[in-house]
This record gives C-alpha cells, structure tokens and sequence, in this order.
C-alpha cells in the first residue's frame, strides 16, 4: 500500500468559509481523494489551521510548518508527500514577497527530499502544489491587506522552486479557487475539483503496487 501525507493549512483541514464547521470525511479534498483512489492508496490528513511555511506567527505558537514536518515524516514514513501550504504567508503580519514564500515552501520540499529511514525504500516523492489566489474581502481582509496581488505571483515562483528540486508541480489555482465572499478558503465544490485533479495526477507519480 502507498502512503500519501496531505501536509498543509486550514483548506487541508476542511475550513468551511460558510459556517463556523469543518468539512466532514466526505466533503474536505483529502477525503474525497481517498475515495477516489483506489484500494492501493492510504491517504494522511495533516492540516492546520494558521500553518505557514517556515515563518514564525508573533501571535499564534506551533504554527510553522518547517518545525512539524520532520516528526510527522518520521512517524508517518510516506511515499508520497503533498504540500500545499503559502497561503498564510500571505498575511500582512508577516511581510514576506512572493517570492520568499515560495523559498520556504522549497525548504519544506527539500526536507522530505533529504529524509531516508532506514525502513524506507527511498525517500518519498514530492508534490508541491501552489494554492489558488487570495481575495482581499470578508473577515480576513484586513489580515490580508495587499495580499491578493501577491498570491497571483506564488504559481510563478513555486513551479521556479519544484523545477529546480526536482519535484512533481501542480497549480491549484488552474483548477480551484477561493469562496467570492470569504476570500481565503474554499467551498464544498472547490474541494471535490482539488480531489478529481489529483486523483488523476497521482498515480503518475507514485504507481499503486
């Protein structure tokens, strides 16, 4: 059986931007992801609210991804890693460039790149996935003030950082996009497009047994 780590934010772990609820198993993408694969596939769920990619919340503890990563691939031994994180980067607190978002997204895929247990038959494959772009409305505007400018360009650079790793690229943003209202997370009909597509991508990348 081959496993797959879905490693990312609050859109991985089933923020509904309509009610004040998380997505159930047959709503959120990687769920319906394991669904639509089949029998040869055991897909993690690894999602945090507040993720970021290396950069430390002044307001929030425990909420770089970098920090996590190494534990969570250490208990999990994947064969298949899905990074889907940048989009609280974005967030006007932090004041990083596209650009640098996407390095720190880089070192999360260079972490994975780099661990081989002994247990494990190589290290896992690495998919990168740059999120859909931001909209500067409803009640995270004034958290992502400018942002939305921004996040247009991290397609752009993280396809730059997976060509130069080495890594499997996808562009969320070809395929899904953010709620009109909320402006940061994505209805219940994004999720099952992001789970069609990868399920399509996947066994490409990681054959089932």
């Amino acid at each position: 059986m081959k496993t797959i780590l879905c490693f990312g934010d609050s859109n991985t772990w089933g923020y509904d931007p309509s009610q004040p609820r998380r997505f159930n198993t047959n709503e959120r993408w990687t769920m319906r992801l394991q669904s639509n694969l089949d029998a040869d596939y055991r897909i993690i769920e690894e999602g945090q609210n507040g993720r970021t990619t290396v950069f430390e919340d002044p307001f929030e503890i425990g909420k770089r991804g970098v920090d996590y990563l190494l534990p969570c691939l250490e208990s999990h031994h994947p064969d298949l890693v899905i990074i889907l994180l940048g989009t609280n980067d974005l967030q006007t607190r932090f004041g990083v460039t596209a650009h640098d978002i996407a390095k720190g997204a880089a070192r999360l895929v260079q972490i994975v790149q780099q661990f081989h247990h002994g247990f494990m038959h190589k290290p896992a494959e690495v998919l990168l996935v740059s999120p859909p772009p931001v909209l500067e409305v409803g009640p995270f505007k004034d958290s992502f003030v400018d942002a939305e400018e921004k996040s247009k360009q991290l397609a752009h650079y993280y396809e730059q950082q997976a060509s130069e790793l080495g890594c499997h690229f996808l562009n969320a943003g070809d395929v899904i996009k953010t709620c009109d209202q909320e402006g940061v997370h994505w209805n219940k009909e994004e999720h099952a497009k992001l789970a069609k597509a990868l399920a399509e991508l996947i066994p490409s990348i990681l054959p089932a047994a």
